[in-house]
């Protein structure tokens, strides 16, 4: 299969959008503080990864840049837009969320219907929905799965399915939640082809290291609901005391020196 030509973003998405977080708080029902003031700014068109132990904050941080989480302090700005009562809906347009289980996403007969449920939603119809759904699939390579129902796919090709649900919303920014997750290696290698092509900003939570080099020039560690390191995600990695530190580890014998940094 041919690779793809770069996703169009309509204009109804617009281009990339930068994201900024400013003094995030926020506490789950039980009292537990998962975010301490945290601060990060993104900027249009970067892959920035968000690295961090099970416990850190990061799939926290994730959840409030479209709002599925509110912080009790801070702001959050996609683009010129600040998250508010008023602005939800035009936030959540503009932020597409990957889950982590592709199953969260694809629940109809056919990938076809699923990639088309949230542009129909919006009130596409005919072949401006039709040329949507293709466009999202072209993106992923996965047109030839159309007629395919969610449930019959492989684990790398629900992946790119449920990206290409998000995609067909023209977001200008993504957020991904361990996306390399129960990938085997080739459907990993399939998804950072396709994300490395995709002219959207990025965020990419994720505890896959070697996956973050590939694919983030930059990226963040997060710890005790703060960012406590920003920087290239060469140097990050190479920094053995910052990994122990914050309970992060490269598969054995993997040197992320070895590794030609993404641009």
């Amino acid at each position: 299969m041919s690779a793809p030509s770069e996703f169009e973003i309509s204009a109804g998405g617009g281009p990339p959008a930068g994201l900024v977080l400013r003094g995030l708080r926020y506490a789950y029902p039980d009292g537990t503080e998962a975010l301490s003031g945290l601060d990060l700014a993104v900027a249009p068109g970067e892959r920035v990864a968000v690295l961090g132990p099970n416990g850190a904050g990061k799939t926290t941080l994730a959840l409030h840049c479209n709002g599925l989480l509110r912080a009790a302090e801070g702001s959050v700005q996609v683009g010129e837009v600040e998250l508010a009562d008023p602005t939800l809906t035009e936030i959540r347009r503009q932020v597409g969320f990957v889950f982590q289980d592709p199953d969260d996403q694809l629940f109809l007969g056919t990938v076809r219907e699923d990639v088309a449920f949230g542009p129909a939603n919006l009130g596409l119809r005919g072949e401006v929905l039709r040329d949507r759904v293709q466009d999202a699939l072209h993106a992923v390579e996965a047109e030839h799965l159309a007629a395919r129902a969610p449930h019959h796919l492989s684990g790398g090709e629900r992946r790119r399915v449920a990206l290409a649900t998000v995609l067909a919303m023209r977001p200008r920014l993504l957020v991904l939640d361990e996306p390399t997750s129960n990938l085997d290696p080739a459907g990993r290698r399939e998804l950072h082809d396709v994300l490395v092509r995709l002219p959207v900003t990025q965020l990419v939570v994720t505890h896959d290291l070697p996956f973050a080099l590939e694919l983030c020039p930059r990226a963040v560690v997060v710890s005790g609901g703060r960012v406590v390191a920003d920087g290239s995600t060469a140097d990050l990695l190479a920094d053995e005391g910052l990994l122990r530190a914050n309970r992060l580890e490269l598969p054995f014998g993997f040197d992320p020196r070895s590794v030609v940094p993404p641009r």
